[in-house]
């Protein structure tokens, strides 16, 4: 009895040579339709704003980042700021490490206190039981028979 390996199984690209299930692309939205979404679904009625997500296959997650980016000036309905979008500029290697190191001192600084704080507390309850140390031997007279 032969048991089937990984192997064993056939490709799952047909014999042409092509996917017949080509990769799905990324659905992109123009600033002027964001806009006009988030208008919409701010002026519906509680009980339509869900009709609304439905009908054009949105999540609420979308109209929420929409109005954030509306509300920060970075939405607008100019075409020339939709041409090129924004890219995040990239970290240098050196920014990235000073801001490693400035989070390491940051961490190392506060342990540092946590430490001293423990050692005056050591210190203090030290004092303080040498400091009833010597009442009870002071307290202890000598017994004369």
């Amino acid at each position: 009895m032969h048991v089937p390996t990984p192997s064993d199984k056939q490709p799952s690209v047909p014999a042409g040579g092509s996917d017949p299930a080509p990769r799905p692309t990324r659905r992109v939205f123009t600033p002027a339709y964001k806009l006009a979404m988030v208008a919409e679904y701010e002026n519906a009625p509680n009980g339509e704003k869900g009709a609304i997500l439905r009908r054009e296959g949105l999540y609420s997650s979308h109209i929420v980042e929409w109005t954030r980016a509306r509300d920060a000036g970075v939405l607008s309905g100019d075409p020339a700021e939709s041409a090129a979008p924004a890219k995040r500029a990239k970290k240098s290697v050196e920014l990235i490490e000073l801001e490693k190191l400035r989070r390491r001192n940051e961490k190392l600084e506060s342990d540092l206190a946590k430490t001293r704080l423990a050692l005056d507390i050591v210190g203090k309850a030290h004092a303080l039981l040498e400091q009833l140390s010597e009442s009870t031997d002071n307290d202890r007279s000598p017994r004369r028979s």
